[in-house]
């Protein structure tokens, strides 16, 4: 018992007169909690704080069409202050999977554009695995249109329309940026009547050839679809001159889409003439993960986020 007493006397003497001294280990690297969703910084899928969530307001659950008898939607995030008049949509998409989520939990994904005065939607399609790719292609087209349509009712420009997505939704932003036209003035749907060209494009490790892309691979859920339709999702095979200008981020190590992907439409837009640019991520595969290092992969994906940001500053703020 006295030398317990002695020991923590020691203790507090060393503490008094600054020369208690902590033996130093081997310092331990974070632990890897693996590739973050969709290639979101680790900051951007936690919690809002309240400060950021009177940043926004919402306007939640717009009907865009219906598929199967189910209503499609999307939610609206309008900044409190210093709205820019620009508007990103998200394709909330990963794996063909368009999981809704409240748009106070979403909010942190989108925060980096609302701090700069971007009006934002999140954009959903028909799921899978119940719905193929196919149906979200047609889905994301026509909730283009509306958005389009009703910008001006979200206090946004419809002149100034950008898209981003990762992964799937990367493949869907593409698709909005090469499969938009001008409307069909002969549509009993007004909707199918409004344009759905944009402004500008970001795409995070986006599919951009399904033939070349699912070659191999089981035929299940969103991809297990007629192979004759394999051309008219692809957006490497739509590019034309008026497609907008279009941002590819792209890990150079990816396994899930590989770059050749990418490289694949940085060429395609190149000759096209389309203003465009293909940024790689050495070591990153998909998500922008780097396996073993979580300090790098929340690096690339915080650089990432802060790229497309950039982007749509350039291509959509007057």
């Amino acid at each position: 018992m006295n030398r317990l007493f002695g020991a923590a006397l020691a203790l507090v003497m060393a503490f008094g007169t600054g020369t208690f001294a902590v033996a130093q280990g081997p310092v331990q690297a974070p632990a890897d909690p693996g590739p973050p969703l969709s290639g979101y910084p680790r900051k951007a899928l936690g919690a809002a704080t309240p400060a950021e969530l009177k940043t926004a307001t919402y306007v939640r659950d717009v009907i865009y069409g219906h598929r199967d008898g189910m209503a499609l939607t999307y939610d609206v995030f309008k900044p409190v202050k210093h709205a820019n008049g620009a508007l990103v949509v998200n394709m909330v998409s990963a794996g063909y999977r368009s999981s809704w989520g409240p748009p106070e939990e979403r909010q942190p994904r989108y925060q980096a554009l609302i701090d700069k005065g971007f009006t934002v939607v999140a954009l959903y399609h028909a799921s899978a695995p119940r719905f193929q790719v196919p149906d979200a292609v047609a889905d994301v087209r026509l909730g283009m249109r509306h958005i389009k349509l009703h910008a001006a009712d979200y206090g946004a420009d419809p002149a100034r329309i950008g898209v981003w997505g990762a992964s799937a939704g990367g493949h869907l932003a593409l698709v909005a940026g090469t499969m938009a036209d001008d409307g069909n003035q002969t549509a009993t749907n007004p909707v199918e009547r409004s344009g759905n060209r944009i402004a500008a494009v970001v795409a995070y490790f986006p599919p951009t050839d399904m033939a070349a892309l699912l070659q191999g691979r089981p035929k299940v859920d969103a991809i297990a679809f007629d192979d004759k339709l394999m051309a008219s999702v692809s957006p490497l095979f739509s590019v034309d001159a008026r497609d907008p200008p279009t941002l590819i981020l792209q890990g150079d190590a990816d396994r899930g889409v590989p770059p050749a992907q990418a490289q694949a439409m940085h060429a395609a837009l190149d000759k096209a003439g389309v203003e465009n640019q293909l940024k790689m991520y050495a070591g990153a595969d998909h998500d922008f993960y780097v396996k073993g290092d979580p300090v790098r992969t929340d690096a690339y994906a915080t650089d990432a986020m802060a790229s497309m940001v950039s982007w749509f500053e350039s291509h959509l703020k007057k």
